[in-house]
């Protein structure tokens, strides 16, 4: 089992927008978006394309990755720039996800999930995750690994969760809990929440 003390105190937050999200509270943040965006204080920001290009920090580098609102946009199948060879974008996000955190770090998602509505009504949503998607990268053997997935994470917790709720990696407070349920008696919820640790 990693030394808590040896795990970098760097957050990495994919698709971050103009506001970066660090739910492990971490001393350093970084931010990747699509576009370039304003220099913020106290935040490195990076530009990639994580459909086609690799996440552009060296391996091992942080403590904890998160995706808020981000799996969904992240296209299953596409062709090589040459049209020549099929590629799995989502996959290989998840490998570089992987790759990118130190042993024992934590990979923290929130997503629209099947069968909300929420999951589909976006025309920007292209992978549509379920509550058994995060299944695939986990274990000895991932499943994923046959599609070329390169990584093994143990699962943390896979739970449908409240959005406002879950911008922490914090427990719930009694509040909360009782708002989730609440919400999940009437059908209301629409996100779904991986906590996922590299090992």
């Amino acid at each position: 089992m990693p030394n808590p003390s040896m795990i970098p105190d760097r957050h990495l937050d994919l698709g971050c927008g103009t506001l970066p999200r660090n739910p492990y509270g971490r001393s350093s943040l970084y931010g990747i978006d699509l576009r370039s965006l304003p220099a913020s204080a106290g935040i490195t920001l990076a530009v990639a394309d994580l459909c086609t290009e690799p996440v552009p920090f060296p391996d091992n580098f942080f403590g904890s990755i998160s995706a808020f609102d981000y799996l969904e946009h992240m296209p299953r199948v596409l062709l090589n720039p040459s049209g020549s060879q099929v590629v799995f974008p989502f996959i290989n996000l998840m490998s570089e996800i992987h790759r990118v955190l130190s042993p024992g770090g934590r990979f923290y998602a929130l997503t629209p999930c099947y069968p909300s509505p929420a999951a589909f009504q976006d025309p920007t949503h292209v992978n549509i995750i379920t509550p058994e998607t995060h299944a695939y990268f986990c274990g000895d053997i991932p499943t994923a690994s046959i599609y070329g997935f390169s990584g093994r994470f143990k699962l943390v917790r896979a739970e449908w969760a409240v959005h406002e709720d879950s911008r922490s990696a914090r427990p719930l407070t009694w509040v909360q809990k009782a708002r989730r349920l609440k919400k999940s008696i009437k059908g209301q919820l629409s996100h779904f929440l991986w906590e996922l640790e590299k090992y």
